[in-house]
């Protein structure tokens, strides 16, 4: 039985693999890749979920398909009975053995297991919700998104029960709103580009901690120009200092780090507990 959030971010720094673990000739978002997360140590996988045209749900990350998978195609726009014969590339732009899974065999088998956080929920938020629902892992569960006022119709509307944490940036102006509201707000992802960020000051992990809240700040990098955490990311984790990059995170005393290098992370984690 797995913990709560709450509980298991007593016990250390809740590490997120970041669509798995991906490397050689295994690509991302595949069972692969997250068992090999599980194997490495991470507590969460994040997965990007998609539609098909015929309503199965499946994972792939949505306008990816000339990186993923050389094709000039659009998933979404096809029945899953075409969508399961592709193939994903590896790094060297060649077919892979590795398939695109649905999104309840993936739940199947990592029932019980970890925590997962659902990317893009909110294109398809009653089937994704319903599918969780069925295989009884809502607690498990993790969704984010930045705060408007669709996101909360649907979650106190559809989904009041599943863990919820807006996406924001720089600051947090909707925290006591969210703290009224008939929904699991359970922390908030923090998203800043320099270190004087008002989400990046000690003072503001504390506040949140003060509420029974969790924090979530992400060393990963989609694009250099564009930080996460202030310039303290994996790259610098790996390239400048661990403590500059991992270290300066952890000693906010966050309680999720996504990465997309979890075995480095947890071992430096460990060597500087």
């Amino acid at each position: 039985m797995l913990s709560s959030f709450h509980e298991k971010a007593k016990e250390n720094i809740i590490v997120v693999a970041h669509r798995g673990v991906s490397g050689g000739n295994i690509p991302c978002n595949t069972l692969a890749s997250y068992e090999i997360a599980l194997k490495q140590g991470a507590d969460m996988i994040e997965a990007d979920v998609s539609r098909s045209l015929d309503g199965e749900l499946f994972l792939f990350h949505p306008l990816m398909e000339r990186a993923h998978l050389n094709k000039s195609v659009l998933l979404q726009a096809l029945p899953f009975s075409v969508i399961k014969k592709f193939r994903y590339v590896n790094f060297d732009n060649t077919p892979t053995q590795f398939g695109i899974s649905c999104f309840d065999d993936f739940l199947e088998q990592f029932k019980g297991r970890c925590f997962i956080n659902i990317d893009k929920f909110w294109s398809n938020p009653e089937e994704i919700y319903n599918a969780i629902k069925r295989h009884g892992m809502t607690d498990q569960v993790l969704v984010k998104s930045s705060v408007n006022k669709k996101v909360i119709k649907v979650l106190e509307e559809l989904c009041p029960d599943l863990p919820f944490m807006p996406i924001v940036h720089n600051t947090h102006p909707a925290h006591n709103d969210l703290m009224k509201r008939k929904i699991n707000y359970v922390g908030v992802e923090c998203v800043f580009a320099d270190e004087n960020a008002d989400v990046s000051q000690n003072e503001f992990v504390e506040r949140i901690h003060k509420d029974n809240k969790l924090v979530w700040y992400n060393s990963i990098i989609f694009n250099h120009k564009c930080q996460l955490s202030g310039g303290h990311s994996d790259d610098s984790a790996l390239t400048v200092s661990e403590d500059y990059g991992w270290g300066w995170i952890a000693d906010k005393g966050v309680d999720f780090i996504q990465t997309d290098w979890p075995m480095m992370l947890i071992d430096y984690l460990k060597r500087t507990e």
